[in-house]
């Protein structure tokens, strides 16, 4: 009993050490935590008497990491990190119903958000909080229960749902197409091309697809799916984009399909959940949504 004891120190040593590591002295972690440099300096020294080993080097009035200092700093501001989430789960939602949820910016926008008060009206006991990300989700390091990415269900320690998949044609603006014959997929090859910049490969792709050459001017690249269908709408270029995100800009004549000959995709869209929360009702809830949604559309 007394191991398993030891192996657990208090929550007060950890912050200490946590703070100290953060702020590279103790006077700082003392500012930080509103204790004395004192108690700071007491409190990780008992916590490496505790483990019996030592986690500083003190060097006259600085401090420094040892090697194994290094290492347990690391796995306690995951450990402190994991208990702050948890404690901020518990404080916002005692019925433990609140779904934090990543979303891609554009998909959310376009495809999403018309359909979410369904989910709301189906499941009136769920809170949910949305983050739009362009970058990878990390579920290490932030508060989310699920997120919903372009790709493939290829994360380490995750479970992945298929929601569907994508299919990009080339659409231009209907003055652009006016001034250039693009009706043929030879003759993109000559007219200015805009690009997505995460995901630069997909004219490249396309041209091969179509035993084409790409052509060597780059062309224009935008950050967002908003922006790039944007850019097309003003006659900027010819964009590779998602028929499903643009339905609204086709019906109202802004763009035209020029050829229709889809990018090939083997990537499609997930709902990736980390493992600790495959179970968690909230989860589930929005997974048996989704699919419904997405089989409608099928």
């Amino acid at each position: 009993m007394l191991g398993q004891r030891r192996l657990i120190p208090s929550t007060s040593m950890l912050l200490a050490f946590d703070a100290a590591t953060r702020n590279g002295s103790f006077t700082a972690a003392a500012q930080e935590l509103n204790l004395t440099q004192g108690a700071i300096s007491r409190q990780v020294s008992a916590l490496e008497n505790q483990l019996g080993v030592a986690l500083f080097k003190r060097i006259k009035k600085s401090i420094k990491l040892t090697e194994t200092g290094e290492v347990y700093a690391k796995e306690v501001s995951v450990a402190l990190r994991t208990v702050r989430n948890a404690s901020l789960n518990a404080m916002s939602d005692t019925q433990g119903k609140t779904l934090n949820l990543a979303i891609l910016p554009t998909f959310g926008m376009r495809w999403l958000m018309p359909r979410f008060p369904d989910f709301l009206k189906k499941n009136p006991q769920v809170t949910v909080n949305f983050t739009s990300k362009l970058s990878a989700f990390d579920f290490n390091n932030e508060n989310l229960h699920a997120a919903i990415h372009f790709g493939y269900p290829d994360w380490p320690d995750t479970e992945g749902t298929f929601l569907m998949s994508e299919e990009a044609v080339p659409v231009a603006s209907p003055l652009l197409i006016g001034e250039h014959v693009t009706r043929k997929a030879t003759e993109l090859t000559n007219v200015p091309l805009l690009h997505l910049e995460t995901r630069p490969n997909a004219w490249k792709e396309w041209f091969t697809q179509n035993n084409l050459a790409p052509p060597t001017d780059k062309g224009m690249v935008l950050e967002q799916f908003s922006m790039l269908t944007q850019a097309a709408v003003a006659g900027l270029g010819v964009a590779m984009l998602p028929h499903f995100l643009i339905q609204s800009e086709l019906e109202r004549g802004e763009l035209e399909i020029l050829i229709d000959l889809p990018l090939e995709n083997s990537a499609g869209y997930y709902l990736m959940t980390p493992k600790s929360h495959v179970n968690y009702s909230p989860v589930n809830a929005l997974k048996e949504w989704l699919t419904s949604q997405t089989l409608d559309e099928q």
